[in-house]
């Protein structure tokens, strides 16, 4: 599969859980969304240059964050078909975040590298 990349998309990121969370405890804005499959059941990405629209970006790169695996949902703007347009990863653990906080006003944009088990891209 050739890497899929979506353009300013809105994730909604869940913590995976037994039960299912109906509430993600954080959103965000990306410029970019960049996901390659690597094996039958293997994906990894990238999320460029995102921001808190609500909920505690910095938990992904705290400790307990770490260890944490997530569910990251968002929907496909060029898809037509709005019963065709929603997308999801499971079983993702961020790897590597880094933070930049602009010194003018403070607001913290993010890049963070992912991997998940599970994938609906299509």
């Amino acid at each position: 599969m050739p890497e899929l990349t979506w353009n300013r998309p809105v994730l909604s990121i869940f913590k995976e859980r037994e039960k299912p969370e109906s509430e993600p405890f954080v959103v965000i804005r990306a410029r970019e969304v960049m996901v390659n499959q690597t094996s039958d059941l293997e994906f990894c990405g990238f999320i460029k240059d995102f921001y808190t629209l609500m909920g505690d970006a910095d938990y992904l790169s705290s400790p307990e964050g770490k260890e944490d695996h997530y569910v990251i949902c968002w929907f496909d703007d060029t898809e037509p078909d709005m019963s065709k347009d929603f997308r999801k990863l499971r079983g993702a653990k961020f790897n590597k975040i880094v933070c930049n906080i602009n010194e003018q006003n403070h607001k913290r944009t993010y890049n963070a590298q992912f991997t998940a088990t599970q994938g609906k891209l299509e």
